[in-house]
């Protein structure tokens, strides 16, 4: 006879942990987590001042400018933020990037600011009250385009362009190039304002020295209103994904498995967010899309539980439903386990050794896996022994009207 093959197992086959008898526990601590998320969004946006909004939003979300740069030597955090403050850039988010230190220093600076362009709205409005008269010519209108790069100038009459270099010049306002824009007789110039990575590098070299800003690698900008865009669209692709799923799990199973499930979703997102608001971690693109993903893995998940309940549910017609449930919940244990432990130690691997937006990616799905895999036990399937406990009362209180015969004792096995 061939020897039996055996293969290693987290969780042995006859395994029975009574998952369902203690889901009140389970449950309340749900509701005490998701409390918990929910309400600290109103305390970062109005009770701890360092904070001042609900998430740490990323500037994928709130506008505005995110700059790396890398120093010739060694520079203290303070003494970047003081030269940007000088130029007028107070609000700065100076952060080290990389981690190459000496004694506190770092070589390299992450700097995230509310500005997309090196004309702010105050020096806007300073800049159309000085060119209100340049030479005869009257200023009509003065407006910046969608990036903040240019500036439109409009006049009554003909200028020179090198007059109104110069006079955008004694404004405060930097440009590059200034062309005649439009039909001749609309005196409409075109002014393009210097990078504003140029602008901070001029401003970091006036106070810590010539040549110390080695290089500027990478400059990102996203405007205010595209920002709020961002927030709307991800908030849509997230419950558009709930929608979905919910429309799935119809046709999959029957309407007693949906709402376990959707609920279990809204759970593992909402938990998921409170970790970032509690540790204010940074809030972009990409924590949504780990967000995305933490919602298919943790549907993944659930199907497969309430698969091996339906199937068990026929398979075992003479036990109450909460025991089968319980059942189906031990037999995919093991399943459950090694998946998520995959994908936990995989993603935190690159929270520990990630830098940036990979290391909140990896946060995300840390907390997402924990929690995904918790709410496939302890928030879907009690869910669903609810709402099948109602439809087979509503069932039985028919079936009575119509044969006048008596219901049968809560304490006999349920039919499902």
């Amino acid at each position: 006879m061939a020897p039996t093959q055996k293969f290693f197992q987290v969780i042995r086959p006859d395994t029975d942990f009574d998952f369902i008898g203690s889901r009140k526990y389970w449950i309340g601590l749900s509701i005490a987590l998701v409390l918990l998320s929910l309400l600290m969004l109103p305390i970062n946006a109005y009770v701890i001042k360092d904070r001042g909004r609900m998430l740490n939003w990323g500037i994928d979300f709130r506008g505005g400018t995110e700059i790396i740069v890398e120093f010739t030597n060694p520079v203290e955090a303070g003494a970047v933020r003081k030269a940007l403050a000088a130029k007028g850039y107070s609000n700065a988010d100076v952060v080290q990037y990389g981690s190459s230190m000496e004694g506190g220093l770092s070589n390299s600076y992450m700097i995230r600011m509310s500005a997309v362009s090196v004309m702010s709205a105050e020096q806007a409005q300073k800049t159309e009250v000085s060119l209100a008269h340049v030479g005869e010519a009257v200023l009509k209108k003065l407006e910046s385009s969608e990036g903040g790069d240019k500036v439109y100038l409009r006049f009554d009459r003909a200028i020179e362009p090198s007059v109104l270099a110069a006079a955008l010049k004694s404004a405060g306002v930097n440009t590059t190039q200034i062309q005649p824009f439009g039909p001749p007789d609309d005196h409409t110039y075109e002014a393009t304002l210097i990078g504003l990575d140029t602008e901070i590098r001029t401003a970091l070299e006036a106070k810590l020295g010539a040549n110390a800003v080695k290089n500027i690698p990478q400059v990102s900008s996203v405007g205010a209103k595209a920002g709020k865009q961002l927030q709307i669209d991800g908030l849509r692709a997230i419950l558009g994904a709930i929608v979905l799923i919910l429309v799935y799990t119809a046709f999959r199973f029957d309407f007693r498995y949906g709402p376990g499930a959707i609920v279990a979703l809204i759970h593992d997102s909402i938990i998921t967010v409170g970790a970032f608001a509690l540790t204010y971690k940074e809030f972009s693109l990409t924590t949504l899309a780990a967000i995305l993903t933490i919602i298919g893995l943790s549907m993944n998940d659930t199907i497969v539980v309430f698969d091996r309940i339906r199937e068990n549910a026929s398979r075992y017609r003479d036990r109450a439903f909460d025991r089968v449930v319980n059942h189906a919940i031990n037999e995919t244990l093991s399943r459950t386990i090694l998946t998520s432990a995959t994908v936990f130690f995989v993603t935190l691997a690159m929270n520990i050794f990630g830098t940036g937006v990979i290391r909140d990616f990896a946060f995300a799905m840390n907390v997402g896996v924990i929690v995904g895999t918790y709410s496939s036990i302890f928030i879907a399937s009690p869910i669903l022994i609810w709402l099948n406990d109602k439809y087979v009362a509503v069932q039985k209180r028919q079936s009575a009207r119509q044969s006048r015969r008596p219901i049968r004792r809560e304490d006999e096995p349920v039919e499902t």
